[in-house]
């Protein structure tokens, strides 16, 4: 039985607040329909409702949209199974696939897809692939922590010297994979030390990655744990001069140093396949991946794309953590950990 099943209370609270939209009007009151591609959506609305909006100009295909957390949307599609209105599930990160992976209810899809995207950035049964991609980096002051420079390892900032001085968003989900990537390498035990540590640290928590970059680059923690894009984000936003903060690709087989990705599957059952490959195959174009690489500042995941206003470190060029994306999915067991820890 696939993890997502089971996560009862919390996620049936959590999908009474999924909204339907019709991806052209936003408006939240238009029903699902059959003749349209019906896209399930982990994915911010305001993130990607500009790249499909392109996808249906580009393709003539009709999209109709329901956002949601990935893993809230995992779950329903879990429970509805074949009766499904959904062809597309775009998901935040590779976790949420994975599930569905195991549980047979994605397809497979066709090997000139998923062929074009940079090696491991595919499901090697062929259920999903990714999109865009994004790395865990290490947000740091420089008047503060200048050694974090030279960092490759995620437990530095254990080190008691750190106490009260590192930020996070337990609540955000990228936080949330990050622990299950610290389950996957070191074992329940190991994590489980891990978080006991870092707590003892007395990091503040933060709503979101954003808050986070805030705290950090106002000097109110000297630490804080991301991903890359908001910092770029950031640069872009105000120049590089105004933005104190720096941060750290730990360049090492590092549970720090995930790289996660966004992603899409087609559910089994689907009566638009040919129109969910269609739409894949245009997130995966040059201009797809281009809105990526420049609109979302995150990694495109097709050799030869770059961005035009971010100047990232080349995907390829990253040494990342070597855990399986698919081994994402126990995202129940990690929140049960996170809980018991006392870090929600």
């Amino acid at each position: 039985m696939p993890s997502l099943r089971s996560m009862s209370a919390v996620l049936a609270a959590a999908l009474l607040a999924v909204t339907t939209a019709a991806c052209g009007s936003g408006s939240g009151e238009e029903p699902l329909t059959d003749d349209a591609l019906v896209v399930y959506s982990g994915r911010n609305e305001n993130l990607v409702a500009p790249v499909l909006k392109k996808l249906e100009a580009a393709t003539g295909i009709d999209v109709q949209v329901r956002y949601g957390g990935s893993s809230e949307l995992a779950a329903q599609l879990l429970e509805e199974g074949e009766n499904t209105k959904a062809d597309l599930f775009f998901s935040q990160d590779a976790g949420a696939l994975g599930a569905l992976g195991k549980a047979d209810r994605l397809e497979t899809l066709d090997p000139a897809t998923t062929g074009k995207v940079l090696d491991g950035f595919a499901d090697p049964q062929g259920h999903w692939v990714a999109t865009s991609a994004r790395a865990r980096v290490v947000a740091y002051d420089p008047k503060q922590v200048p050694e974090a420079e030279t960092w490759t390892t995620v437990d530095e900032v254990l080190d008691p010297k750190y106490k009260g001085k590192i930020g996070y968003a337990p609540s955000n989900a990228s936080f949330q994979s990050f622990v299950t990537a610290l389950r996957v390498t070191k074992g329940e035990a190991g994590a489980k030390k891990w978080l006991e540590d870092f707590k003892a640290n007395e990091p503040k928590a933060y709503d979101n990655n954003i808050l986070v970059l805030d705290a950090v680059d106002s000097g109110q923690v000297g630490l804080g744990l991301i991903n890359h894009y908001y910092w770029y984000e950031r640069v872009a936003e105000k120049g590089a001069s105004a933005v104190n903060a720096k941060i750290r690709f730990l360049g090492s087989d590092d549970p720090g140093a995930l790289v996660n990705v966004a992603g899409v599957g087609i559910l089994k059952g689907s009566n638009q396949k040919p129109a969910a490959t269609k739409a894949i195959d245009y997130l995966l174009s040059p201009e797809g991946q281009q809105y990526f690489a420049d609109e979302t500042a995150e990694y495109p995941v097709v050799e030869g794309v770059k961005s035009t206003k971010h100047d990232i470190v080349p995907l390829a060029e990253l040494k990342r953590s070597s855990v399986d994306l698919n081994s994402l999915d126990s995202l129940e067991k990690t929140l049960a950990l996170l809980d018991e820890v006392g870090l929600t």
